[in-house]
């Protein structure tokens, strides 16, 4: 290419950037503009799509309370009359011929379960000789090692007798508040250890229809009367009267409840 063709090449480009200055300024705003534009637009759509898992996390680790129908909408007394009667097979503490019976329908994984049976140990332990605690089975779907420790402690209590069930669901519980609310197989085996049960025999059982049969029918037997959640306890009064009990009651609502019928 020649000297002059370059310089008129040169030439050419310097003068069209100078008579269209204005417009190419306005064309390189656009374009900055833009880009900052979108850059904010991606921020904010990655603070949004972070705000949500954050707000799953900590419904997570802060669940909300598994709790039954309120007073106004507690089930009839035709209702709660179907919960199956006390039996000899049942787990009891406190009174042998006792003015109410607290029956608790539970489950060893729920935290509120764990709470719950600490005020029932605060009954037991003031009302002992008019009240008699009997524990029945209800673990919920989502607490994944609730139902294992339910057919172990039938197996702990066919095995070793009642106060070993009681044992192993004081220890279990201990597990459970240690955990953070939770459970694990080996938690589960500790709480055997401590019951005083055989442990290869308590193994050998908890996987069997029998525990589990005994569970199941436990739970539907709760349901039938009105069950829904947990902690669920049934106050029956020896005059045949019940009372539906929801959640994770403190020790003062639980003692009102009982000197009502005392």
């Amino acid at each position: 290419m020649s000297q002059s063709h370059r310089s008129y090449s040169f030439g050419n480009t310097t003068e069209f950037i100078s008579n269209n200055f204005g417009m190419i300024f306005l064309a390189v705003l656009f374009l900055v503009i833009g880009f900052f534009a979108g850059s904010i637009w991606t921020e904010n759509q990655i603070l949004k799509s972070d705000t949500k898992p954050n707000k799953q996390a900590a419904n997570a680790d802060n669940p909300t309370p598994t709790v039954q129908p309120n007073a106004q909408n507690e089930p009839s007394q035709e209702v709660l009359s179907k919960m199956p009667q006390i039996s000899d097979q049942d787990h009891k503490r406190g009174a042998k011929n006792p003015k109410i019976y607290l029956v608790e329908y539970s489950d060893y994984e729920c935290p509120y379960c764990e709470k719950f049976h600490l005020v029932m140990e605060q009954i037991i332990a003031e009302y002992g000789d008019q009240v008699s605690w009997v524990y029945r089975h209800y673990p919920l779907a989502f607490h994944p090692n609730a139902r294992p420790a339910a057919q172990t402690a039938e197996c702990v209590a066919d095995l070793a007798g009642d106060d070993a069930f009681w044992s192993f669901s004081d220890a279990v519980f201990a597990q459970n508040k240690k955990l953070g609310g939770k459970l694990s197989p080996e938690a589960i085996d500790e709480a055997v250890k401590a019951s005083g049960a055989d442990m290869a025999a308590v193994k050998d059982c908890a996987g069997s229809s029998k525990a589990a049969d005994i569970v199941t029918a436990q739970m539907e037997g709760g349901a039938a009367a009105g069950i829904n959640g947990t902690p669920g306890t049934m106050l029956l009064t020896a005059d045949g009267e019940y009372q539906l009990i929801t959640g994770a009651l403190p020790y003062d609502q639980i003692k009102q409840a009982v000197e009502k019928y005392l």
